[in-house]
């Protein structure tokens, strides 16, 4: 679908496609607008599991990178920082974060002194990060927190582990994002941490 080289989180393109995004982002989550008709079995579950996840987390210092709409951050107890790239999508966070703050930043230069936070969480960030990317986040979360969770989506049967996938938006526009599937395991292995879920749809590790 494209020969552009992998790229996210400095991606004009993708971007304008998450800010544009951001009135409709919940949808993939809840299941509504395009999303309606899709056959994910165990869907809602899934997604039950790991609001759990995030919800059952003890009280700390979190700064969640690529917080997006805050779907996820709203369920973190303790100081709560978002932070996203997109202003569109950190004014729908702050909206859900009455006693946090969003922001708008560059994730692979996080703009917080060195040992800021407890924790660094990201949603569905990391999965589409290239390897260039990936190594420099993973430096900034290590630099600003002594603890990182990381949630994205599993691979399954018939997926391709990597690709470039054509994203429509209500509005019929197209967009090209790039995409990564994990395992558990292979989640854990890359940032050198332990499994927390390996399931059909999700996958959960913490460092």
């Amino acid at each position: 679908m494209t020969t552009r080289l992998p790229a996210f989180v400095h991606d004009g393109d993708t971007a304008a496609y998450y800010d544009q995004r951001a009135g409709e982002y919940d949808d993939w989550y809840t299941g509504h607008g395009r999303f309606a008709t899709r056959d994910r079995p165990g869907w809602r579950e899934a997604v039950a599991e790991i609001i759990a996840l995030v919800g059952a987390l003890p009280p700390a210092r979190t700064l969640d990178v690529a917080c997006g709409s805050g779907f996820l951050t709203r369920h973190l107890k303790g100081l709560v920082v978002g932070l996203d790239q997109s202003p569109a999508m950190a004014a729908v966070a702050q909206s859900r974060l009455p006693d946090g703050v969003a922001m708008v930043g560059d994730a692979l230069s996080l703009p917080f002194p060195d040992g800021a936070f407890d924790r660094v969480l990201t949603g569905h960030f990391y999965g589409h990060l290239p390897a260039d990317e990936r190594a420099r986040f993973l430096l900034e979360a290590e630099r600003v927190a002594e603890g990182l969770l990381v949630i994205d989506s599993a691979l399954r049967e018939g997926v391709a582990a990597e690709q470039w996938q054509e994203r429509i938006l209500n509005d019929g526009s197209r967009h090209q994002v790039y995409k990564r599937y994990l395992t558990g395991p292979q989640l854990a292995a890359e940032i050198g941490g332990r499994v927390l879920l390996d399931g059909a749809w999700f996958v959960a590790a913490a460092h």
